[in-house]
């Protein structure tokens, strides 16, 4: 038995539904899917819900992430920590998978440790037509640092850890795993007899202007050179210090209670004084804030000082102040539940974590 996850957030249904169709009609039934919804907004959630009741081989996990960072190896780990199959294959809804798709993984699972592979990209057009599978006009293939698609040994993955949760964004986790594998002594195989895979073409997801989910604005390059460092160190295992691929349902509705308010302004000294005395110290509370300019933040007073060479007060921007508190969540709190709103156009942050 193969385990397949398949993991989530707002993405169209379209291209999710054409992804199950293509696993209902595999050869062999041999395999069960995990589809996570790591906090998809309340109009995809229900619509996903309805549409996987048809599948009687998926079963839909919900965890409510809306207003934290995305984070992919998090979505997969908390899957792999329950699963009890054999053979774990990471997979992507945006995929139409060959008939043949899980006979050829069933035959590969003896002879490989682990093995990714490659994809077939379908242009626009392409991607709105149905067709028989190997009807579809290729756009391109994927090569080797294409890392995704990837068949595991449950127990292999779970030795090292599952997927590196440092990594939140978009990019790098799946490069890391392989990575880690092969520090490990594993054999990672690319395979290329044949295309199994078709992406379907999507728009790329841009930010909205009022979007308000946690983004932080430097995210994908601090991933890649933490990457490039944990190549030069050889790692194996990730999440050493953390409790990897858990989600505590009960704190996250402890977040509806507060018990600490706090009110701060964009003052450099107010900020870091927080993170170090409140932020990093304090357990079993649930904490809210909520982060203002401060009155005297771009005043004539404090220019006309710093013009004069005079002492002034050291403020921050709420990019930076959100990108902050974001780095402090992925590097100590990233098991905690929280919630983080940045408003660009009042620029106001409002934060509620439980510690």
């Amino acid at each position: 038995m193969i385990t397949i996850v398949l993991t989530y957030r707002n993405r169209d249904l379209n291209s999710v539904e054409t992804c199950l169709n293509s696993l209902k009609a595999q050869t062999n039934s041999g395999f069960e899917v995990v589809f996570v919804d790591y906090g998809s907004q309340n109009r995809y959630k229900v619509q996903l819900n309805t549409l996987v009741q048809s599948y009687n081989f998926v079963k839909l996990l919900r965890f409510e992430t809306e207003q934290q960072l995305w984070c992919k190896s998090k979505a997969i780990n908390m899957v792999l920590k329950q699963t009890d199959t054999p053979y774990f294959f990471v997979g992507d809804v945006d995929m139409i998978y060959h008939p043949n798709f899980i006979e050829t993984l069933d035959s590969l699972k003896q002879s490989k440790e682990v093995v990714y592979f490659q994809v077939g990209f379908l242009g626009e057009e392409e991607s709105r037509i149905s067709k028989e599978f190997d009807a579809y006009k290729l756009s391109f293939k994927s090569n080797a640092e294409a890392t995704g698609m990837t068949l595991f040994n449950t127990k292999i993955l779970k030795s090292i850890n599952g997927y590196d949760e440092f990594y939140h964004g978009w990019g790098a986790e799946d490069t890391d795993v392989h990575m880690r594998l092969n520090n490990a002594g594993y054999n990672v195989s690319f395979y290329t007899d044949s295309i199994l895979m078709l992406h379907q073409w999507h728009p790329k997801h841009y930010r909205e202007v009022n979007d308000l989910t946690p983004f932080h604005s430097s995210l994908e390059q601090i991933n890649h050179q933490y990457l490039e460092l944990s190549k030069e160190t050889k790692r194996v295992k990730a999440n050493e210090n953390f409790n990897w691929g858990v989600y505590r349902e009960l704190d996250y509705l402890a977040l509806k209670s507060v018990d600490l308010n706090f009110k701060l302004t964009n003052k450099e000294a107010e900020i870091k004084a927080f993170i170090s005395n409140v932020l990093l110290t304090l357990t079993g509370k649930v904490l809210t804030v909520a982060i203002t300019h401060d009155v005297n933040y771009n005043s004539i007073k404090q220019k006309t000082k710093k013009l004069l060479g005079k002492k002034t007060v050291s403020f921050l921007t709420m990019q930076i102040i959100n990108n902050i508190l974001l780095e402090c969540i992925v590097n100590n709190l990233r098991t905690n539940a929280y919630i983080l709103q940045y408003n660009s156009n009042n620029q106001t942050i409002h934060f509620t974590i439980k510690l």
